[in-house]
């Protein structure tokens, strides 16, 4: 049986009957009112462990008390200070609670409940949530992400590191198409229109035909219809092909004025072509820009001013705003769905004339062109969504100009 001893203290508090235990198997019962003299206010020092299962009176003039816990604990408990766990925190299958916030990026976190997917991996456009709100935790990076928008096969998610899972933009395709072009003998112009698979790799499949020969040209697309406009030989003809279907072209309608060496873009709706010059260059640059419903045929109907006249631009879209760059450094845009003049945006890395240029709904990126009579391997890019010069993408394979680019899903 463990010892017990009492405490008796004598009425000089400075001369205490030295009372203590022994060992772990003893314990003190204190049957008066317990004082403790810390001494001067600069007295420090460690009093050891008091425990006990109840304490009479308020604690408030307690100080300098910090807590220690065994792990374990029945019954309900608050702390409202940091809380530190080295170890693990278990409980039975039924355990609930509020835990606030655990803090950290995630990634070790298994057997979460309260999300409604948990998997190593970011949803796709194709997972079906049940509901709109639906939640998803990346158990590998720890990023959670909600569904805001429900359309089967077509959802979005957006993460909270800023991640968004969203369809592609609607000019965007599984094919890249080529046309027209210009070869070294007569007639120097051509007509050959042909098309690569954008997902694997290999030489490129004759499509079929354009109505009629050119080179600097434009071209843009929404998933369906390809446009290609103006050009050297053909200043104001729009053709079309069905993308899905090889083909020879089909007149579309014509730009508002004749040109070439022009730059287009698509938000998957309008068709829009911007900058140029006549042919043989009499009248100089231009900054008309003009518009087409891609769905529909017709003539192009006036959009608005690039913010600085020129031509051999490379131009590309995110969807919702059309990026025209290049003939010097210019990099301007417009809002698609609007029309209206184009806004300064930025300015590319180097100055040159007649880059390729794509996108992927992101990134806007111009490569190669002619800068001082000699091609260019640079690749650059901008942030479509804002504003802002471009900055280094990488290197062509071969310095070279008066370029075309796509991209696909």
């Amino acid at each position: 049986m463990p010892k017990q001893h009492s405490a008796l203290f004598g009425n000089d508090l400075h001369q205490p009957k030295g009372i203590g235990v022994e060992t772990t198997a003893e314990f003190l019962i204190i049957s008066q009112s317990l004082n403790i003299i810390s001494g001067s206010s600069t007295s420090t020092g460690s009093f050891g462990h008091v425990l006990a299962t109840t304490f009479k009176g308020d604690g408030s003039s307690l100080t300098g008390v910090t807590a220690e816990w065994d792990g374990t604990h029945s019954g309900n408990g608050t702390i409202t200070g940091n809380f530190t766990v080295s170890g693990n925190i278990s409980g039975s299958s039924t355990s609930t609670g509020s835990f606030g916030k655990v803090l950290g990026d995630g990634s070790s976190l298994t057997g979460i409940s309260g999300f409604d997917y948990t998997a190593g991996s970011s949803p796709v456009i194709t997972t079906n949530p049940s509901s709109l709100g639906a939640t998803w935790i990346n158990t590998t990076s720890g990023e959670i992400f909600v569904c805001y928008d429900i359309s089967a096969g077509a959802n979005e998610w957006l993460g909270t590191a800023g991640t968004e899972v969203v369809p592609p933009p609607a000019y965007l395709g599984s094919r890249g198409l080529f046309m027209g072009g210009y070869y070294t003998t007569s007639p120097y112009n051509l007509n050959t229109i042909d098309y690569i698979t954008i997902a694997t790799t290999g030489n490129a499949t004759d499509f079929g035909d354009l109505s009629t020969a050119r080179r600097s040209s434009a071209a843009c697309s929404n998933q369906t219809r390809g446009l290609i406009a103006g050009g050297y030989g053909a200043t104001s003809n729009i053709s079309y092909v069905t993308i899905a279907t090889a083909g020879n072209s089909t007149t579309f309608g014509s730009l508002s004025v004749s040109r070439l060496g022009l730059g287009a873009c698509s938000d998957g709706t309008k068709g829009v072509f911007g900058g140029g010059t006549q042919q043989g260059g009499t009248a100089g640059s231009s900054n008309v820009i003009d518009y087409v419903t891609i769905a529909t045929t017709g003539n192009a109907i006036d959009f608005g001013d690039l913010s600085v006249s020129r031509y051999r631009l490379g131009a590309c879209s995110d969807g919702t705003k059309g990026v025209f760059g290049a003939s010097g450094t210019t990099i301007d845009y417009i809002t698609i769905a609007t029309t209206g003049n184009a806004t300064d945006f930025g300015d590319l890395t180097v100055s040159r004339d007649g880059p390729g240029a794509c996108s992927d709904g992101t990134k806007g990126v111009w490569g190669g062109g002619y800068a001082s009579s000699a091609g260019n391997n640079t690749i650059d890019y901008v942030t479509i969504s804002s504003t802002g010069n471009a900055t280094d993408f990488g290197d062509l394979t071969v310095a070279r100009g008066y370029m075309a680019g796509c991209s696909g899903q």
